[in-house]
């Protein structure tokens, strides 16, 4: 069974159940001790593309927006037993042509991790996808706030809903969390490995 680990901000760890690890916006928390089969890279800034702290082997892929984004083309691509489709993510701080979320298929699983983001058009069309898992930033500053991303939650459908990227500089703010009041609410908090 795939197991995540949630690092802290916008970073994680997902290990499928046969051994695949995809890393997503590493730059936060502990827990890159394993070697990376794909990381996802959803946009350049600094908080979300510290690949150097990833351990590699020698055929690791590393997807980055400008990979996974061509003009209006969001790609998919399926690397052992994990398939990686890039979606659309944007608002005033961070430009769609630089942005993308990654809906990460593996072990049955539908993931979503939104990036920095606010709503966007898409996730309107996601309820149909049956998401296990969709994971939203709530730092109200440079993302949509908590109250906003329980609008999103809403909208996408997702069986959980987790608050994630809650606080600028910090790993994790529960108080923040808590208020993206939903009934897919799931908390999950830095250091927590979650079998999904």
């Amino acid at each position: 069974m795939a197991r995540l680990l949630y690092q802290g901000h916008g970073s994680f760890r997902l290990t499928t159940a046969a051994g695949a690890v995809v890393y997503v916006d590493p730059f936060a928390g502990e827990g890159y001790d394993r070697p990376a089969d794909i990381i996802l890279v959803t946009h350049e800034h600094g908080d979300h593309n510290a690949v150097f702290l990833v351990p590699k082997k020698p055929e690791t892929v590393i997807f980055r927006s400008s990979d996974m984004h061509t003009g209006r083309e969001y790609k998919t691509k399926t690397v052992l037993d994990v398939t990686v489709t890039a979606v659309p993510a944007y608002n005033r701080n961070h430009p769609a042509d630089q942005c993308v979320g990654y809906m990460v298929e593996a072990d049955g699983l539908r993931l979503y991790f939104a990036g920095d983001t606010s709503k966007t058009e898409e996730m309107g069309r996601m309820r149909s996808l049956n998401l296990d898992y969709a994971f939203l930033p709530t730092d109200g500053v440079y993302n949509m706030s908590a109250q906003e991303a329980a609008e999103c939650a809403e909208l996408i459908g997702a069986r959980h809903t987790v608050p994630v990227h809650t606080k600028p500089g910090a790993l994790f703010d529960e108080e923040v969390a808590l208020c993206m009041i939903h009934r897919s609410r799931m908390i999950l908090k830095p250091g927590t490995e979650t079998e999904l």
